[in-house]
Formats: C-alpha cells, structure tokens, sequence
C-alpha cells in the first residue's frame, strides 16, 4: 500500500548500501507520483542577512557592514519579484536571518525607521506586498517560530519552512557546526514544526546530512518528522540537502558527503516515509551528477530560478529549466511546474491556507493543483507576438497540433485570436516515455474495451509523452469514425433575455439582484423580434435557430411554447434548437405538468432538438459549489432521458475548468456514455472552457481562471477516447478557444466547428472577445487552414439543401438587434420560484 517502514525496520537500513533500497524507493515514487517529478519556478528574496546564529557551515549570515542596509527596501523586495513574474515565476521565496533584531543594534534601529518592532512583522508586510502587486505566492522561512508568529504569517503567505537539519543534539556542543547557535537547537525546531501544523500552515522541512551526524540520526530526525505530520497532516515536502563546505566558514575544511551517502539517505527517506510523500533534493548541490537524484526515488526538485542565484549556495547555479527536463526525461519521468504549496493542499484549500492567499493560488493553480504551464485563456484575445509561458514546451513532440497555414484575422474579420504559440519541433524531439498507466488506458481504446473512471482521469493529467500520445490517439481515432471532413451548421443564436432568478457563480450573463456584477442593461426580446431575427437568419441561409436566456422569475412553460409556435408559424422549415434542461425542468413545475407532457407539448409547438447546456459538471459535489439551485446531475440526465424518448435529440456540453478537476470531469464523461447507451439521443459532445474574467465566482477568488490550454486540448482528445463508440461527433467551440485554439482541437479529436452564431451574448459577458459570428467563408478558410475538408450540415449531422448553403455565402450584413429594457415587458413574478437543485426531486 506504499506506507513507510515502522522504526524498527528503518534502522535495519542503516548498513544497506544505498543500491539495495534504489529499486524499492523509485516503485514506491511511482506508487504515490506517476512519472511526475515537480519544481518550483520561484524567486530568492533574502531580506536580511544579518542572524543571531553563527551556524560552522553558513555564508548567507553576514554581520553588520557599514554603509549597507540590514533590510531589503520595500522597492528593492519588488523589483525582485517583478522581475521573476515576468520570467513565468511563481513562488517568491523568502529567506532571512533569524530574529537579528536580538543581537545586532543596526537591526533594532532599522526596523524602527520602517515602522516595525520585529523581523517578522516587516517580513508580513513585504510579503503581503509581493502577493498584492505581482501574484507570486510567498514562501516563507523566517526560522524558528511560536503558533502565533506562524498564524501571522499565515495571512500573506502559502507557505513556510524550516529545515529540521537533525535531531542530534549534540551538534551544538561546543566545536560542533550549532554551537553558539540557539534556534538550530532540535527541540526548538520541532517545536516550530508543531506549531506550524497547529496553525495549519503548509510546512516544508527537511534534513541537512553530512555534518557530522550518523545514519541512524538521520533517520531518527525523519521518523520525528513524520510523527508531527501524522499529528497535523502539514508537511508538504521534506527535504533532503547535503552538506557543501564554503571558505570563510568553520567547517571550511570539513569532508563533503559523497554521492552515494546522499543517494542512500534520499532512497532510506522514501523507504521510511512512503509513497505519498514529496521527498526533495537540490539539483544545484551536486552539480553534473543531479539526474542520479533520480535513482534514489525523490519526486521534487525544489525552487528553481531564472532570476536569482541560490543566495545559501551561491558556488552552485541552479541547471537550467532545459536541462532539468532532459535530466527527468532521461529516467522516463516527466517534469511539471508547481506551486508554493503543494496540490493536496491546494485541494483542501479553506482548511489549508488564509482566506486572503487562497484566491492567488487558485489564479495560478490547474486542475490538478500544480502551476500552470502557460498563460492561455478561454476568451482571451491572444497577441502573437505574446505567447504563453510553457507553451512550447507543452507542445514539443505533438507537431500534429500546429496549424499549416494560419488564418489572417483580416479572412475572418475577429482580429487574432490565435492559439499559444508551439515548439515546432518535430516528433523525434526528447520526449519521456508513454507512462504505463496512459500506455494501458490507450491499450483499452485499441481494443474497444470501455474506460473506466479511473482510465479516464489518468488520460486528463497527461502531460510531455503522454499528452502527445492522448493527442495521437484522439486524432487517430477521429480520422477513422469521422473521416477528414470537419462540419459547421449555419445558425443563429438568440439570448431572449439576461435577466435570471438562479445564482450560478460562472455567470457573468444574468442581470438580476443576486448578480455580482452587471454588465449591460437587463433586457428581455419581444417575441416579434425573435422571429424577425429568425427570418432574417433563414434570408441568409440559416438552418437552425438556437434560443437560450436566463430564467426570468415571471416566466412560465407556456412563454417556451409560445416561442416555439410563433417562429414555426412564421417559418415552417427552419429547425427549432432551444432551450436548457433548467428551463424544461422550470416551464414543467410553473405548470404542473410532468417532464413528459411538457416536452410533448413543446414538441407540438416545434421544438425540435434541446441543447446540452446546464451540464456544467455532471457531479453533484461541483454543482453545489458552482450552482447549487440549478437542476441537479439526475435531474439534467432525466430531462434529456425523457426528450429522447419522445423523439427528441439534444447535445452534450461540459464547462469546465473552474474549482473542478479530472475526477470530476470523468464522471461527466462517463455519465454521458452510460446515458447515451440508454436512450442513444446525442449528436455532439460539446467542451466549453470557463471564461473567467466577469465570472463573479472568479472575482470573489474563489475560481481558477479557466482551464490551460493543455487542459482545453485534452477535454476534445479524451471525450473523443471516452464517449467513443456512443457519441461520435465532438464539436470545438470557437466563441471559447479562439480561431487557433479550435484549430488545434481539430487535430486532437474534433470534427466539427459548431455554427455560426450571427449573435453570441453569454460568452462576451463573461469577457470572451472573439466575436458573434463566422461566416461560412471565415468558417470553411479556418478548417482548410489545417488541411481539412469542410462540410456544412443540419442540426441533426444531415446534409442541408443545396440553396441553403448557396444563400449562406456573401450574406448581408445583419441589422441592429433590438434588445428593449426588461422593464417595457409589464411582467409580474410569481409568488413561489422553482429551484429544483433545492429540491432535487421532480413534481
């Protein structure tokens, strides 16, 4: 089960030479950590060098100089961190002296000019300044600390550390490497330790070997940290750091630890502490011989700066990001960005982090808690000439996903909206290897074997090889169900209003009281102007019209049947495509009627297909969180269980990225599969990314800011893989990604680009800037871009007559749109609204 050794059996350890532990260690590293081996982009900030300790083996502590500050400034503390945002950083690694205030005058005098009575206190303020004005989240270790110094801290930090270095007290003996130091005394050190998991801090510690201590006080001080995180679950990561003897020091003449001492205590570490534990070791600290790090089982390189040196080892440069990938590569591991603090803790943030640090670790976290690989997102208009950090290294070895030829913003009249910008290298670029779990999820697909929940999960945390593989298989498999044509269906979409009585945090769309920001005037469409729209649609070739709004509070079932016999009256042969699972479920109850009925009467009136939306995420732990009122997952499964029943086809969507994750999104997929083998009434499977930017879920903090770009690519590749054979058309939306980023969905699973939507509100108000409509031109130039064929199609995947796709090109310009003030529509709000998440059973 991957737990660590009883005491008893790890000091059995102690004359095992460090190859006897290596095999049992790195399956142990598999066991807790996949192929994956992390590190922090991160910053060195060291605000003061001055420390009452005079450690035998430390240069970062310096007395007082005269003509120098005792502190970093303020600006100074900022340029630093600046300066690492920029480079894609996102840890602000805080390192100081311990409390010199108690030894040096100059402190004292200092600090008293900056307003402060302590260290500690101007280390708050200059960490809550890095995470206000840059984003990066502070790590602090400021030494040895009570429950109340680390509760302070707490609130403008993600993290803290302090190494634990030994439990062999007699070090600080006189002539030892702690002597004259009193804060690197091990009982003072547990106790900080203690007090930090009594304060629920994310806690880093660790051991320093080579100074002197024994084997078996090496394990002993791990055997005493893992009893304090038994205690407090609050250790993150334990550090396991060699001696290197610097000139200037006492122990400047002292031997340095060989390789193979390192290498053993890392494997006795992974031995004793188990599967789940991080385990880190310094690259930087033996220099051309780190990747042998590797062997010994560590899953954590530690910080890594493309800013600063590592100013407690400034002999010894950190390698390069490139070479510290090849290294990992090497071993057939993959190397992913973190952050500060850990994904367990990510994912149990409120118990785990201050309520005033959570939303910058969401804004910089992914689905799976580490550090976002790039700066895409969902809605954004992307600049060329500024591509995403990470980008290309995410995309090395999947050239698949690079467009041909690009689409001029001029063809397409949406200004850029490219994808990030990717390494175009080829296939034989340095990949790992297929990790073993993925190699057996995609053996399943092969074989036509159904995945599981597991399966599925595995496939969304894809990165390097992996990710290239997924990708290879989703396009593999799309060639062969859909052939090389991609579909689009000429359509016109119409908000009727955006007022709505239901508190969906994702939405920016709504205009109601409850709304967290209002963007436009609350409007509601008279319904002589839908079916003008729809003539008009129809007079430029459309096909289908697609009808969607928020819930006005005075609406009842008989406003949805209205809707649909006006334009069926008006236009027989145009393809009514409307209506939510939320608004059937709402028009049923204000009537009271069964789903049944009401779907009939709606088929009557002219409905003729539901879409997918109000899927969200189909598990009920996420609706409570994202929209607690709306239909519940069995809810949103029945409406479209009886539609198909009755005749009625409807879509499938997901909207994701937002405070879900890849278990989540599995039992989405899979809850669409198991639906689809029922009732067999799918036509698409439609990803929608979370645009977050006028989110008021987002604003609150307490969102990511949409999935990576990784994550939007992955979404088309592993619902082709997972729905397959039930549902065979996944549609890329470009209102969502982007041009570009539709185009790379194409070469990851998609077959199809969706409509044209002549009108598109939701996602602009949520701050999406790629455009209402994509004319049949724009649209086709976009799929021959990548070397498909275009086709157009009907809302059911038919073949649309021949004069409806003829009138679809050189259309007129659309007239202005008339959206009047809710007001003008003398409404009058029932006295009891339906919410049937609250409910969660029908009537």
């Amino acid at each position: 089960m991957g737990e660590g050794l009883a005491a008893v059996e790890a000091f059995r350890l102690v004359d095992e030479p460090w190859e006897a532990l290596a095999n049992q260690a790195r399956r142990l590293r598999e066991l807790g950590h996949g192929n994956r081996v992390t590190y922090s982009p991160k910053v060195f900030i060291p605000l003061t060098k001055l420390c009452r300790d005079v450690c035998g083996y430390c240069t970062f502590a310096q007395p007082p100089r005269r003509g120098e500050r005792a502190y970093m400034s303020e600006d100074e503390v900022l340029a630093v961190a600046r300066a690492g945002a920029a480079a894609g950083c996102r840890e602000a690694l805080f390192t100081l002296g311990d409390k010199p205030e108690l030894r040096y005058r100059v402190a004292r005098e200092e600090l008293a000019a900056l307003g402060c009575s302590t260290t500690l206190e101007y280390l708050a303020r200059c960490a809550r300044l890095v995470l206000d004005e840059t984003g990066l989240l502070p790590h602090l270790n400021p030494g040895v600390l009570s429950v109340e110094d680390a509760l302070a801290l707490r609130g403008v930090s993600a993290s803290q550390g302090l190494m634990l270095e030994t439990t062999a007290g007699r070090l600080a003996e006189r002539g030892g490497p702690h002597w004259a130091s009193p804060d690197k005394l091990p009982a003072a050190r547990v106790a900080t330790i203690e007090a930090a998991g009594e304060a629920r801090v994310p806690f880093t510690t660790g051991i320093l070997i080579g100074i002197g201590e024994t084997r078996r006080e090496r394990l002993d001080a791990l055997l005493a940290i893992r009893e304090l995180s038994e205690r407090f679950g609050h250790v993150q990561e334990v550090i396991v750091q060699n001696f290197r003897a610097k000139p200037g020091t006492r122990m400047a003449a002292a031997p340095e630890p060989p390789l193979e001492e390192l290498l053993w205590t890392c494997a006795a570490a992974r031995l004793l502490l188990g599967s789940r534990w991080h385990i880190q070791a310094p690259p930087n600290l033996s220099y051309a011989e780190f990747p042998r790090l590797l062997d010994a089982g560590i899953d954590d390189w530690g910080g890594v700066s493309p800013v600063t040196v590592d100013h407690v080892n400034p002999e010894a440069p950190w390698p390069e990001l490139e070479r510290l990938g090849e290294a990992t590569r090497s071993r057939g591991l993959e190397l992913a960005p973190r952050l500060a603090v850990y994904p367990e803790y990510v994912a149990a943030l409120q118990r785990w982090v201050d309520p005033a640090v959570a939303p910058g670790v969401l804004a910089l976290a992914d689905a799976d808690g580490l550090a976002r690989e790039d700066d895409w997102a969902a809605g954004a208009r992307e600049r060329p000439e500024s591509p995403p950090v990470g980008a290309a290294a995410l995309f090395e070895g999947a050239p698949s996903l690079l467009p041909a030829a690009s689409v001029s913003s001029k063809s397409v009249h949406l200004g850029n909206g490219s994808a990030p910008k990717m390494s175009q290298r080829t296939a034989t670029s340095n990949l790992a290897p297929v990790s073993p779990s993925t190699a057996e999820a995609l053996a399943k697909v092969r074989e036509e074997v159904e995945l599981d929940e597991d399966d599925v999960a595995e496939l969304f945390r894809a990165r390097g090889g992996d990710f290239a593989a997924v990708v290879a298989a989703a396009d593999a498999l799309r060639r062969e169900v859909c052939g090389d044509a991609v579909t689009y269906v000429v359509t016109r979409n119409i908000n009727y209003t955006n007022v709505c009585y239901f508190r969906c945090g994702f939405c920016a769309f709504s205009k109601g009281k409850l709304a967290a920001n209002l963007r436009g005037a609350p409007y509601l469409v008279p319904l002589d102007e839908i079916v003008r729209r729809c003539e008009e649609a129809w007079e430029r070739g459309g096909t289908e019209v697609c009808l969607q709004g928020g819930i006005h509070p005075a609406f009842t079932g008989d406003f949805y049947v209205d809707l649909c016999r006006a334009i069926k009256q008006a236009l027989p042969d145009l393809h009514v495509h409307a209506f939510s699972a939320l608004e059937v479920w709402q028009g049923a109850a204000t009537l009271g009627l069964s789903l049944r009925d009401y779907l009939q009467r709606l088929q009557e009136a002219g409905l003729a297909s539901l879409p997918g939306t109000a899927a969200e995420i189909l598990d009920d732990e996420i609706r409570a969180v994202i929209c607690a009122d709306k239909v519940t997952t069995n809810q949103w499964l029945e409406v479209h269980d009886t539609a198909h029943e009755l005749g009625l086809p409807s879509t499938t969507t997901i909207m994701f990225g937002h405070v879900d994750g890849p278990r989540n999104w599995a039992r989405h997929l899979l809850r669409l599969r198991d639906q689809q083998r029922r009732s067999g009434g799918f036509t698409e499977f439609v990803p929608l990314p979370f645009v977050h930017m006028e989110a008021p879920i987002y604003l609150q903090g307490r969102a990511r800011r949409g999935p990576t770009f990784r994550e939007a690519v992955l979404m088309h590749a592993v619902g082709r893989l997972a729905l397959h054979p039930w549902i065979t058309n996944v549609q890329a939306s470009w209102v969502k990604l982007g041009l570009g980023g539709a185009q790379a969905t194409l070469r990851a699973g998609a077959n199809d680009l969706g409509g044209t939507l002549m009108n598109e509100s939701i996602s602009r108000a949520a701050g999406a800037s790629h455009g209402q409509e994509l004319p049949p031109e724009a649209m086709e130039a976009t799929i021959r871009a990548v070397g498909r064929t275009p086709r157009q199609r009907t809302t059911l995947y038919g073949e649309p007559p021949e004069e409806r796709q003829e009138t679809s090109f050189g259309a007129p310009p659309l007239a202005e749109p008339l959206n009047p003030s809710v007001n003008d529509a003398n409404l009058r709000r029932p006295s009891r609204l339906v919410r049937p998440g609250l409910v969660g059973t029908t009537g």
